[in-house]
């Protein structure tokens, strides 16, 4: 099911949080504003819509890492409902995708929650001081368009937070799969 992102105003502080990455036990990974830009990324294994950006997604955050950018993934899909997406099947998505950044996973659908995060991908950039700056698409390509996967419109949104300009005026919200929540899990007004 096709889903667009819900508005998260511009300015909304980080939810700081400490989740498990997928198929590491005991390795545990905290988010906090850091004084550099954070990239958030609700991302899953199976979702054709994180497939289809993937392998760009992967080499545009590395770039990004070595710009100064934090990058985390998280996987807040339900497991036993998916069981594709399973924390123990997330480091092979992420060889695969080419991901060199942490690929949580988000067991209890809390932090997905405290950013009302409702797709994958969802695509949360903060600036240095913490501020949500871009919440919005990758690209316009789809699965099933014809268009190019570029990034450009995260690329953007990346180069104007490295260079303190102001973020940008007009966003495309993501689209993608529903995170898959669990039974009596949903967010209040879910649809």
């Amino acid at each position: 099911m096709a889903m667009t992102a819900k508005e998260l105003p511009i300015g909304s502080k980080l939810p700081e949080f400490c989740l498990p990455v997928g198929g590491q036990a005991g390795q545990w990974c905290s988010v906090q504003a850091q004084g550099k830009p954070l990239l958030v990324l609700f991302i899953c294994n199976h979702c054709p819509y994180v497939i289809h950006i993937s392998k760009r997604l992967g080499e545009l955050t590395r770039q990004w890492q070595q710009q100064g950018v934090q990058v985390v993934g998280i996987n807040s899909n339900d497991a036993r409902t998916y069981p594709e997406d399973a924390p123990e099947k997330m480091p092979a998505e992420a060889l695969r995708a080419g991901y060199h950044f942490p690929y949580l996973f988000d067991a209890e659908q809390e932090i997905a929650k405290a950013f009302n995060a409702v797709c994958t991908p969802d695509l949360f950039l903060f600036d240095a001081a913490g501020g949500l700056f871009y919440h919005g698409q990758f690209d316009a390509s789809r699965p099933r368009n014809d268009l190019p996967v570029t990034g450009e419109d995260l690329s953007a949104a990346v180069a104007a937070v490295l260079a303190g300009a102001q973020p940008p005026a007009e966003v495309l919200p993501s689209m993608g799969c529903s995170i898959k929540w669990r039974p009596g899990n949903e967010p209040e007004g879910w649809v």
